[in-house]
């Protein structure tokens, strides 16, 4: 792991160009269209004022993709900023610089733009604002600034203007925005524009050509959430996430809004390995990060949701000190970095039927943390602690400073947290501005404690995991553990499939795979939709720094497939996807930041899919040592779905690796150097 001074040695930082035109020379643009284009020209963004409105619109490779579309902010005490303007300045520059991830599915990343900067006076009121447009060749993006001034002080945003008016109407893969029962929790559903509910984001798309179209926000910062409404036929409008008394957004005086953020690929896999989000976030924040570590963890969980243990105190309480310490002991045993132990701490018993309030530094009578902190040292395991909160925001945030103190006291490095719950504090909505504000304070807080952060029931990611290294993964999707509970059996056989184009462009998942009884003993009418195989593929497909072997300990004892969880790593040097169709099929190969390995994760949904792919993202002239985890000839994702062969071969650069998978089935593969 490279500390910050190392990290800079990395930074290849271009000359930054800049060019200022005045009001009297913008009159000379054809038609007072203001425009620039990505470095390699693939998209540009287009702005202008009519009749004082202020419009932008978006091609990729010179097809129209977004029509003139409206901008603006409304506000509570001052003159709408979308009207009634007048251009008083705008400003030009290129950047072209290259970072290095401390952690990630990449590790150097290319940050190159074309920036326009538009300077406006609303006319009566003489208010600036500033609105930010930069083109990427995987994207473009624009914000709102609004410079600090005299003539303004409180600021309360009633409505944010923007709008997405694309050329088609194009269809996507979306969930509700407003469901206060799951939050993000729903399973995608595919319709037209025209046809969707108030939605959250990503919202990704496709055109009939094939152009995947993806709409998200970054740098998500002291402002609401932005979910998407359908203004009709392919027309999107921009929906803010109220506070509970109806105001969008409070802020003091100057302010920038997140960056509207719309990702642009001539095909869908090629979303996937953009990382436009991250590009827009502020570089770290937080200094040294070296104590920052991916990492792969089980825990006492899963036993839980398959009703073995109980999160509460009595006889069947999972998380007491002898428990932790088998799950510890076989941590040890077979080279995971910790053990997640939920429902240690006093508050659980009425758990999730109340609304409870925790107590974050004291334990059951049967849980003994001073002792198990020092045998999980001995182990060389790490506990991962928990904090559920309920939704119960305010006791959490008055607990804070303890609750870390306490985790850092005991060498407690991760912590997984949770807000099962409609609302915070009974009244504000996960995703609104309170929620995001709430979310960074807590981030900010584990920092100065040294750990590391896994938040269920979370803020969606905006990518400030550039920012704070520390916010590792998070949930924000539908995971693994509704396959245990789900009252439709469990997910279905695509859902997998539909993350990494949809969720997943947001950032890591803590998705929770490695369920080796896929059939779920003891729960009849629930299952996991996967074979074994796909299981395995699960730990290349979605990506997270950290990644849970979910299932039992002893559903893992002896079972050879298991191999493949231990050896994965969870830090990656780079990705590539070969291969993929959105809710359909996927193939994945990723390279271990550490060696020369690489691992492949291919998987399919109900259709058959067969292709041979090319082995040429292997080093050259190197010879590696390819072990296959195949479903076999007689797995069926309904009657024998944990059947599985183990195959190893050699194999090179020049060699293609024929992929065959069945209905619902998948591929896990590990290319180890020899």
């Amino acid at each position: 792991m490279k500390t910050l001074k190392s990290l800079r040695a990395y930074l290849l930082i271009s000359v930054v160009l800049i060019s200022t035109v005045s009001l009297a020379e913008n009159i000379n643009n054809i038609n007072n269209i203001i425009s620039i284009q990505s470095p390699k020209k693939k998209n540009s963004i287009h702005f202008k004022l009519e009749h004082g409105i202020p419009y932008y619109a978006v091609n990729h490779k010179g097809n129209s993709i977004i029509k003139w579309s409206r901008l603006g902010i409304e506000f509570k005490q001052y003159p709408s900023l979308g009207s009634n303007l007048k251009v008083i300045e705008n400003k030009k520059s290129e950047s072209n610089t290259t970072w290095e991830q401390p952690w990630g599915e990449e590790r150097f990343i290319k940050n190159n733009y074309t920036e326009l900067v538009i300077s406006a006076k609303e006319a009566f009121s003489n208010i600036q604002i500033d609105i930010i447009f930069r083109a990427y060749d995987d994207g473009v993006a624009f914000r709102y600034a609004l410079p600090k001034q005299a003539n303004v002080s409180a600021i309360d945003i009633t409505n944010e203007m923007t709008e997405f008016n694309f050329v088609e109407d194009y269809e996507g893969w979306w969930i509700p925005a407003y469901d206060s029962k799951v939050r993000y929790e729903n399973l995608h559903r595919k319709t037209k524009i025209s046809e969707l509910d108030t939605i959250h984001t990503p919202f990704t798309m496709e055109s009939k050509k094939g152009l995947a179209i993806s709409i998200h926000e970054a740098a998500l910062t002291n402002f609401a959430s932005m979910t998407l409404e359908s203004r009709g036929k392919g027309r999107l409008k921009a929906n803010l996430v109220p506070w509970s008394d109806g105001i969008k957004v409070k802020l003091k005086d100057a302010f920038k809004t997140p960056w509207r953020t719309i990702q642009l690929a001539d095909k869908a896999t090629d979303l996937i390995t953009s990382y436009l989000i991250l590009n827009l976030n502020e570089p770290n924040k937080l200094g040294d990060v070296s104590w920052v570590k991916p990492a792969k963890y089980i825990g006492i969980w899963w036993a839980m949701h398959v009703k073995k243990y109980s999160w509460g105190s009595g006889l069947k309480h999972g998380a007491t000190t002898e428990n932790t310490k088998r799950y510890i002991d076989f941590a040890s045993k077979h080279g995971f970095d910790g053990v997640l132990v939920e429902g240690w701490n006093i508050g659980w018993d009425n758990w999730p039927k109340s609304y409870n309030d925790f107590n974050y530094t004291k334990t059951y009578p049967d849980f003994d943390m001073k002792k198990l902190s020092k045998y999980a040292k001995r182990k060389k395991v790490g506990i991962i602690g928990h904090h559920e909160t309920a939704g119960n925001s305010e006791s959490y945030e008055n607990q804070l400073e303890d609750a870390f103190a306490y985790y850092k006291k005991y060498g407690i490095k991760y912590v997984k947290s949770g807000y099962v719950g409609a609302t915070l504090n009974k009244v504000e909505w996960h995703h609104g501005q309170y929620g995001v504000n709430h979310y960074r304070k807590v981030v900010e807080t584990a920092a100065k404690y040294g750990i590391m952060m896994d938040v269920h029931e979370p803020i969606k990611p905006t990518g400030i995991r550039r920012t704070y290294p520390n916010m590792m993964s998070r949930e924000g999707a539908r995971g693994m553990e509704f396959d245990a509970w789900d009252k439709n059996g469990g997910n279905p056989v695509s859902h997998i499939l539909t993350i990494p184009f949809t969720r997943g462009l947001a950032g890591p998942f803590d998705f929770t795979p490695g369920i080796f009884d896929v059939m779920i003993a003891g729960k009849p009418n629930n299952r996991s939709n996967m074979t074994l195989a796909k299981q395995l593929s699960a730990y290349v497909l979605i990506y997270s720094p950290l990644h849970m072997a979910a299932d039992l300990p002893e559903n893992y004892e002896n079972n050879p497939a298991f191999q493949f969880i231990k050896d994965v790593p969870t830090d990656w040097e780079t990705t590539k996807v070969l291969d993929g169709s959105i809710a359909e099929n996927l193939v994945i190969v990723r390279k271990d930041r550490d060696t020369d390995n690489w691992f492949l994760g291919a998987a399919t949904s109900e259709s058959i899919y067969k292709k041979t792919i090319a082995l040429d993202f292997l080093t050259p002239e190197k010879m590696y040592e390819a072990t296959l985890y195949k479903d076999a000839e007689d797995t069926d994702l309904k009657t024998n779905p944990t059947a599985f062969i183990i195959e190893k071969i050699k194999v090179k650069s020049t060699d293609k690796l024929p992929i065959h998978l069945i209905s619902g089935g998948g591929l896990a593969v590990s290319f180890k150097a020899i």
